[in-house]
């Protein structure tokens, strides 16, 4: 396998970057790489350039493959990846969308000021982490029948609506509404419907959370303003997926299309790329079951919300006001979705893995109220930095297939975080600062120690120099439940 140099990548704008198609004679397409060149030596210290080119082998893809400023090494595809490939015979890839099939990020946005909810940061650090269970294969309070299963996996946050666990108006600020109507129950092993019985309404462990923080600048007032953002107001974070489900999900059909491959004529340069046509039968079936899963995942988000309500209404009481949803996005997810490419208007099977949608305004699946601002990106940095919210552009189609950043990127594996952080005084030092972080064990701190990741002010600055998306408001954390 050639060995790539950074003399190997050309500059074509001080954001983008290019390993041309002549790179590698397998390649099918360039190879774009989004980000200011103070992070690019980080990037190459890791496999995910390679990564990339490997992406850029797979049949039927479009116009290039792509990394955003957050990037990383990851299974098959790097995190931080965006692939578009043809209908009806380009090819689908779980490693395209990862193990946590739609990990994704919601936000919510209260009616309170940092100043009024200061002195009581410490009590609802506890409460909300009795009320949201997390961890390493915890299970929550709701165990699902398999016909409650079958409904969850067909309607997805819907359900929780219905049943008590959301709110109406939240479904119409989420992706999709909260639900793909491809999904199909029955494309789902009965293993990984076992791991998701009782894991609904639960954030697990690794890098998802919940997070309370606060806007502590606003760049844009115009969207600001059509997305109901002040200084000082308390907002909600919510980070996680499909838990088990969706990695067993993930497992069962890169068995599955290993087998299949040959059948196809498909060779990749790294297994982890396994793939097959989406209009095979192997392709439609894994695509009816990650809809399925992600369906899973919006609705445990909304699940997660009536947690955090619950405990938000137990601390603050009659001065609660309502929390509402902003927006919910995927960044773990193939969509089906058309696209210009080379002047003419393609259905495209659209990766995105550590990525986020960003579409711009007048997109027609948005809210009325975002029609003039376009869709909301949100951008989770770190538990001791800082977080944005960002808005979508028209230009991020143009660019890359309608995509940005998904968060800050991780710059040390959990090994290497955990042998450099002390968690116990790395918890002290935060509390100094009014940050207050419950968590399952001091080992889940170590790894997602702001050390561990990218200067996600960089990342974001990348994005908003790019023009694929723009900063709208900057916000600082003050409270980190963590699994």
């Amino acid at each position: 396998m050639k060995k790539l140099r950074k003399t190997d990548i050309i500059k074509i704008e001080d954001f983008l970057w290019e390993i041309p198609k002549s790179f590698r004679e397998d390649m099918l397409v360039p190879a774009r790489v989004l980000c200011f060149e103070t992070l690019l030596d980080d990037i190459l210290e890791d496999r995910s350039l390679n990564q990339l080119v490997n992406v850029a082998t797979l049949p039927g893809i479009q116009k290039a493959s792509f990394v955003m400023p957050d990037v990383h090494e990851g299974y098959g595809f790097p995190i931080g990846g965006v692939a578009a490939t043809k209908l009806p015979d380009g090819v689908i890839s779980p490693g395209g969308i990862g193990y946590d099939i739609n990990c994704g990020v919601r936000l919510l946005t209260s009616t309170l000021k940092i100043e009024q909810i200061q002195d009581k940061l410490e009590e609802l650090s506890k409460e909300m982490y009795a009320q949201i269970p997390s961890g390493m294969g915890k299970g929550g309070d709701i165990h699902l029948s398999a016909e409650e299963m079958n409904q969850v996996l067909t309607t997805g946050a819907e359900w929780a609506v219905a049943n008590g666990y959301g709110v109406e108006e939240d479904l119409a600020y989420i992706e999709n509404n909260g639900k793909l109507v491809e999904a199909d129950p029955d494309m789902i092993s009965e293993m990984a419907k076992k791991r998701g019985t009782s894991q609904l309404g639960t954030i697990g462990s690794g890098n998802h959370f919940v997070e309370v923080d606060y806007i502590e600048e606003i760049y844009d007032e115009e969207v600001a303003k059509a997305y109901n953002l002040e200084i000082g107001q308390v907002v909600i974070l919510i980070h996680t997926g499909s838990r088990g489900l969706g990695h067993q999900v993930a497992t069962d059909y890169i068995r599955l299309m290993m087998n299949a491959m040959p059948k196809y004529n498909i060779k990749v340069p790294d297994r982890e790329l396994t793939c097959v046509p989406l209009n095979s039968v192997e392709g439609e079936q894994y695509f009816k079951a990650m809809c399925a899963a992600a369906n899973y995942a919006w609705c445990n988000r909304e699940v997660i919300s009536a947690e955090v309500r619950t405990a938000w209404k137990n601390i603050f009481q009659e001065n609660a006001g309502e929390l509402k949803l902003l927006y919910d996005v995927a960044h773990n997810i193939a969509k089906i979705e058309t696209h210009t490419v080379n002047g003419t208007r393609e259905n495209l099977v659209v990766h995105r893995k550590g990525a986020t949608r960003a579409f711009g305004p007048d997109f027609e699946e948005l809210p009325p109220k975002y029609k003039h601002a376009g869709q909301p990106v949100i951008i989770p940095g770190s538990m001791g930095t800082c977080s944005y919210i960002l808005a979508g552009t028209k230009k991020s189609r143009e660019l890359a297939f309608g995509s940005c950043c998904h968060g800050a990127g991780r710059r040390l594996s959990r090994t290497a975080a955990k042998k450099q952080v002390n968690a116990p005084v790395l918890k002290e030092k935060l509390k100094e600062r009014g940050i207050y972080i419950e968590a399952g064990s001091f080992k889940g701190i170590a790894e997602e120690a702001p050390i561990a990741y990218k200067d996600v002010n960089l990342v974001v600055d990348t994005v908003h120099a790019s023009g694929i998306a723009k900063k709208v408001a900057k916000l600082k954390p003050v409270v980190v439940i963590k699994g």
